[in-house]
Order: structure tokens, then C-alpha cells, then sequence
């Protein structure tokens, strides 16, 4: 049980420090405007996913938050990652970066393998988010 909450908490830290933490800090910078211009989409839509990263990355990140809504919270942050991975190698092509969202939604599959590990003891009467 330990082995599975330091697993879950560290792939959730980094998911919450990557899509969380970053976007809050970084999305109004000269960089992340070029990004999304360069991708094609208008500026709001920047700052619109930031929001959405944000909401999403607490949302996994606080254990009070209702299962449910931690369910969609991981469904939003993988579409984002898809998403980013195609949007980069349509514009792009395939290149260093783009499986970059890929490896980032691998780490996100883990806190949501081991999220789930840990919530099923809680049928039982025990409590594991400790």
C-alpha cells in the first residue's frame, strides 16, 4: 500500500507542477503566445486551456475533491495531451518535441492507474489517501 501511494503522489506532483504550476506561471509570457499562434489557434484559446490545466491539475491534486470530478479532470488533462501531440505534429511534422504531450500523458496514466489502486480499499472501510 505505502509503494502505491509514493508512486501515486509523485506521478500527481509532477502532473500537477507540468499542467498545473507551469501554465499558472508561464501562460501570458511572449513564449507561450508565439506557441499557440504558431499552432494556429487565436490568443484566448491560450489562456482558456491554462484555466482548464489549472482547474484540472488541482482537481487531481486535492483529495477531498469528489471522485467524479477527479475522474473528469483526468479525462480533460489526456485530451489536452492528445491533443497537444497532434496539434505539434500537424504543424510541425514529427519531430523531437512532439512526443513530448505523449510522455507527459504516460505520467498522467500512472496517477490514474495508482488513483485508482488506492480508492479501492475504500470499499472496504479503509482509508488510503494518507
Amino acid at each position: 500500500m505505502k509503494k502505491n501511494n509514493i508512486i501515486f503522489w509523485v506521478a500527481t506532483t509532477i502532473i500537477f507542477i507540468w499542467e498545473g504550476v507551469m501554465p499558472a506561471l508561464t501562460s501570458q509570457s511572449e513564449m507561450a503566445k508565439e506557441g499557440i499562434s504558431h499552432l494556429g489557434y487565436p490568443a484566448y484559446f491560450g489562456i482558456m486551456l491554462a484555466v482548464y490545466k489549472v482547474l484540472g491539475a488541482v482537481a487531481i491534486m486535492v483529495p477531498m475533491v469528489p471522485a467524479r470530478i477527479k475522474e473528469w479532470a483526468y479525462a480533460g488533462l489526456s485530451f489536452s495531451m492528445l491533443s497537444a501531440f497532434i496539434s505539434h505534429w500537424a504543424v510541425d511534422g514529427f519531430n523531437a518535441q512532439t512526443p513530448f504531450p505523449l510522455f507527459i500523458l504516460a505520467i498522467l496514466m500512472v496517477s490514474y492507474i495508482y488513483y485508482n489502486k488506492l480508492k479501492e480499499p475504500v470499499k472496504h472501510g479503509k482509508v488510503s489517501f494518507a
